[in-house]
């Protein structure tokens, strides 16, 4: 019976192995037909921007940054200071609404479409006329017509990037010619054209190749300035730019299956230049990455929160995606506050917030939520996960209740030895 209590030790061991560990906030993502243990993966070769000064790529759904350089530098837009006034005015006006041409908008500086003052057009047309073939007459027009001056339309152009929480963009004119006060970043304009392109009219206007034009003064086609729309798979806009102190400049959209990228070109040394970096960069982005949806709008989903480690329900109010690098399975974590970050990947810092989910109950209520609903509303740990956890714990505790038995009935035969003994010493 010396062996009795080595014994006893030995199980209280296996016992606290078999203990469940806590839930903790992370959860692990998957794609469909994503391994556990990727494959080897070919070295990654890293795309170039050689003839531009500042470069971005984002992933549109998601806003991840998948590729940067001189991304925060302050420099000239030139004229995809455009995209900016089009979505102002697609969202602040009235398509339908009749611009009358000023005098002043008809002799604007650079790129026309050779508008004629007193000319009549519908706001839509001079949109369109801006976007697509980049003229600097429309934009003033537009502006004059929103504001009355081009002033006064930079003030809510300025107003429209503050509330995107862009602080390092600054306009004076709504068409991007030169100024010591005008300028972006291409981080900004990448969040600037994100934004842009949530809005279908939007998209379909920076989409188009051409259209025809009949105007006053002039009868022909508007003819989009940017390149990809023709020679790159899947472009799908947005616009580009070129003037002697800004270099040129191009943001571009593209699109393959289930991911959408945006890219942005600061400063670039030549125009075949840009187009030949911002299809580095695109390739790049479609042969390394993978956006995913964790949530559809509205849809909700009980997490145990980071910061208190107790389960509580959120709703996404819009659908929430994180980008996923190819061979890389990272997981999600969600605060209290609702802030969603991603651990575990070569995207995210894990300090920055990946989006932002709404909290059902409040605060001080979510300790009371039951633990219970974190497997009824956890859809990535999945229904045949759930099952085998529920089988394995009932094992556990089974286990747990024949070796606590097993256990005090050995420590009574050893307490009634130890007592005979002593009786009769």
């Amino acid at each position: 019976m010396r062996r009795l209590p080595g014994l006893i030790a030995m199980m209280f061991i296996f016992l606290v192995l078999l203990t469940p560990l806590p839930v903790f906030a992370e959860e692990a993502l998957q794609t469909p037909g994503q391994s556990e243990q990727p494959a080897d993966q070919t070295i990654e070769q890293l795309p170039e921007t050689p003839h531009s000064e500042a470069a971005i790529l984002i992933d549109a759904k998601s806003g991840a940054v998948l590729f940067a350089k001189n991304e925060t530098e302050r420099l000239y837009p030139a004229s995809i200071t455009k995209i900016v006034t089009g979505i102002i005015a697609l969202e602040q006006s009235d398509p339908s609404d009749i611009v009358t041409v000023s005098k002043n908008a008809r002799g604007e500086d650079g790129t026309r479409i050779y508008l004629a003052e007193g000319e009549q057009k519908p706001m839509l047309d001079l949109i369109e006329g801006m976007l697509i073939n980049s003229g600097n007459d429309a934009a003033t027009a537009i502006a004059e017509h929103i504001d009355g001056t081009k002033e006064q339309f930079a003030k809510r152009m300025n107003e429209f990037v503050r509330k995107l929480g862009l602080w390092d963009t600054n306009f004076v004119n709504p068409s991007g010619l030169p100024d010591e006060n005008q300028y972006t970043t291409a981080r900004d304009m990448a969040k600037i054209a994100q934004y842009a392109m949530q809005n279908e009219q939007f998209r379909q206007v920076v989409a188009t190749k051409s259209r025809p034009w009949v105007g006053q003064e002039w009868v022909s086609k508007l003819e989009n300035h940017n390149k990809l729309l023709g020679s790159y798979n899947g472009a799908i806009g947005v616009k580009n730019g070129f003037t002697q102190a800004a270099g040129y400049t191009l943001v571009s959209a593209a699109q393959r299956g289930d991911m959408e990228l945006i890219g942005v070109i600061l400063k670039g040394a030549s125009d075949s230049g840009v187009y030949k970096d911002m299809t580095q960069l695109l390739d790049y982005g479609f042969a390394h990455f993978t956006s995913m949806q964790v949530m559809a709008a509205d849809e909700k989903r009980t997490f145990v929160t980071r910061d208190t480690g107790k389960p509580a329900e959120f709703v996404a109010d819009k659908p929430f995606y994180v980008t996923i690098k190819d061979g890389v399975v990272p997981t999600v974590a969600v605060d209290s506050s609702g802030k969603a970050y991603v651990q575990s990947s070569e995207v995210y810092n894990p300090a920055e917030t990946a989006g932002a989910l709404v909290p059902i109950v409040p605060l001080a209520e979510q300790a009371e939520v039951q633990i219970a609903s974190v497997t009824q509303s956890n859809s990535l740990r999945g229904s045949g996960q759930s099952a085998k956890s529920s089988g394995w714990n009932l094992g556990v505790v089974i286990t747990w209740c024949f070796m606590l038995l097993f256990m005090l009935l050995a420590g009574r035969i050893m307490y009634v030895r130890q007592r005979r003994r002593r009786l009769y010493k």
